[in-house]
């Protein structure tokens, strides 16, 4: 029930903040356009097919809807790395510098309640954000033929889902440290290049530590579940980085009850 609690303030919050409609306004039109462009645009898998068949190419069998899906969600995976950081910059900066963290810090609610509440409520204002573009691929796929097989789009947009929540998560600890929403956006968006520029710093290093970075890669798992794979290596990765991120912020919250103590 605590859990609950601090969940539907935090998504409360989100509801109530000028903020989170611009983000929302600029991930739908952003979204949006890439969703034309990729099916219907000039350079769109519709048009390289139609294309090759006016030229008379021989075309192997094309399937356009996993080609589309595939470089859609890739897009919105980009996309979606630089406005996560700034859903989760306030997440704990506004409380430190609202002086209202060392309340939460001296209550009775256990830090992994606080921390699992505040995830739960900015993960699922994302996937909100996710609806409008959920609509418009069904739309899309309903078309296909032969139809497009359901469990292909839905392990693709579990692995958005899951990339989304552990940058959230990782966003969230590092929120938890400075009382300055724009430090902690900056610094979120910094650690998730890193992250996304893994597999380019495991090739330059020595094995057995580059296989070592390339298994870290946030991109290199993603793709893997774009591809309509279900890895258990990349569901551990995920949520490896999920739980890492809540321990460290409870942990850093901890430190603050312990000073306020």
């Amino acid at each position: 029930m605590l859990i609950f609690a601090i969940f539907r303030k935090e998504l409360q919050g989100y509801f109530a903040s000028p903020l989170a409609y611009v983000v929302a306004g600029i991930f739908w039109l952003l979204s949006g356009s890439v969703f034309v462009f990729l099916l219907l645009g000039p350079r769109g898998v519709i048009q390289e097919v139609a294309t090759g068949e006016q030229l008379g190419l021989p075309i192997p069998a094309v399937d356009v809807a996993y080609i589309f899906l595939v470089r859609f969600l890739s897009t919105i995976g980009s996309i979606s790395s630089f406005i996560l950081p700034i859903l989760s910059m306030g997440l704990y900066a506004e409380e430190r510098k609202g002086r209202t963290l060392e309340l939460l810090a001296t209550s009775p609610i256990s830090n992994w309640a606080i921390a699992i509440g505040k995830l739960l409520g900015v993960v699922t204002f994302y996937f909100t954000l996710l609806i409008p573009v959920l609509i418009c691929e069904a739309i899309a796929f309903s078309a296909a033929d032969p139809a497009f097989p359901l469990v292909v789009p839905l392990l693709a947009h579990l692995g958005l889902v899951l990339l989304a929540t552990s940058i959230l998560s990782l966003g969230m600890f590092i929120s938890s440290l400075t009382a300055s929403s724009l430090i902690s956006a900056i610094s979120t968006f910094a650690l998730v290049l890193f992250l996304a520029l893994m597999d380019v710093i495991a090739d330059a290093l020595p094995q057995p530590l580059g296989a070592i970075f390339a298994h870290l890669s946030l991109v290199k798992h993603y793709d893997t579940m774009l591809q309509g794979v279900l890895d258990l290596g990349s569901l551990t990765l995920f949520a490896s980085y999920i739980i890492l991120g809540i321990f460290l912020t409870a942990q850093s919250i901890e430190t603050l009850r312990f000073q306020r103590s």
